[in-house]
């Protein structure tokens, strides 16, 4: 990619996938039950093993945070707040190209931890221990 070129297409496809969301959005806020539906086809589109990733932490996330309402974010699924505010998300590693999938949190996720603290984090896998630290973070971003 030269440095005129910008986004790359990957980007641009992610940034056209936002301005659909946000007009349907617009039209009639959209109720919790469309945004699993959005989610459920997207993790549907995924590859084999990154849609069982990303349906476990739909499982975890929706069980461990109730009062958030998944929606999708760029095309990927996440969780926002009573406001519409994202709080959480995963992102795919085929979405971009990546050598791992990510979950990340926004700022508006209480994870504040001194003066420095992480806010997204690499999978590779879901075990038990990683499941119990995702759960974990998740209680603590909607304290």
């Amino acid at each position: 990619m030269s440095k005129s070129d910008g986004f790359t297409a990957e980007e641009r496809a992610a940034m056209k996938e936002r301005a659909k969301e946000l007009k349907a959005e617009a039209k009639a806020g959209k109720l919790k039950a469309e945004g699993e539906a959005d989610i459920m086809e997207k993790i549907g589109q995924m590859p084999s093993a990154e849609g069982k990733m990303a349906r476990r932490l739909h499982d975890i996330i929706t069980a461990t945070a109730p009062t958030l309402s998944p929606k999708t974010w760029y095309g990927m699924p996440a969780y926002a707040n009573a406001d519409g505010k994202v709080v959480v998300f995963f992102q795919g590693a085929s979405k971009f190209g990546a050598r791992y999938s990510t979950l990340g949190f926004n700022d508006t996720a209480m994870l504040d931890d001194g003066q420095m603290w992480p806010t997204v984090f690499a999978l590779v896998t879901l075990t038990a221990e990683v499941e119990k630290k995702i759960t974990a973070l998740v209680k603590k971003a909607v304290r």
